[in-house]
C-alpha cells in the first residue's frame, strides 16, 4: 500500500471518528477550507462554516453507529477519489428509534501543503427505502 493509500485510509478513519462521535468540529477539519458536502435531502454545504454548520444539524438530528468499507482509491499526482460504503444505525433523537443504516460513498481529496483532505464528499442510500 502506497504512503498515500494508507494516508487517506487514516484520514477516512478519522472521518468515521467524527461520525460516531457526533464531533462537527471534527468532520469540518477534515475538508479542504473550499470543501463541499452533498448530503443526502440537505442542502450543499460549502466552506468550513457551512461544514460545520451542516454536520452539527446533522448530529443534532440523528445518531450515527456505522463502519465504512472502502472499495478503491486512486491517487493521480494531489488529487485521489475514493469509493466506499458504510453500514450500522441510524438513530433519530426526537423519538429514540433506531433503523439500519447503509449508504454509498464517493470522496474527493486534494493533497494541499503535504496532507490529504476532503474536498468534495456525496453520498446516497445503498437500497431505496422499503427495497
Amino acid at each position: 500500500m502506497s504512503s498515500d493509500t494508507r494516508e487517506i485510509r487514516e484520514l477516512l478513519d478519522r472521518y468515521a471518528t467524527a461520525l460516531q462521535t457526533a464531533d462537527a468540529d471534527l468532520a469540518a477539519s477534515l475538508y479542504t477550507p473550499d470543501g463541499v458536502f452533498y448530503p443526502y435531502n440537505l442542502p450543499t454545504a460549502t466552506g468550513t462554516g457551512e461544514l460545520r454548520a451542516a454536520y452539527r444539524q446533522i448530529f443534532d438530528t440523528i445518531k450515527l453507529d456505522v463502519s465504512f468499507t472502502v472499495h478503491e482509491i486512486t491517487v493521480s499526482g494531489d488529487v485521489a477519489v475514493a469509493t466506499t460504503d458504510s453500514k450500522g444505525t441510524v438513530t433519530v433523537l426526537a423519538e429514540q428509534v433506531t433503523a439500519e443504516e447503509a449508504n454509498r460513498e464517493v470522496f474527493v481529496f486534494f493533497r494541499a501543503d503535504g496532507a490529504w483532505r476532503i474536498a468534495r464528499y456525496m453520498f446516497n442510500k445503498a437500497a431505496a427505502p422499503g427495497a
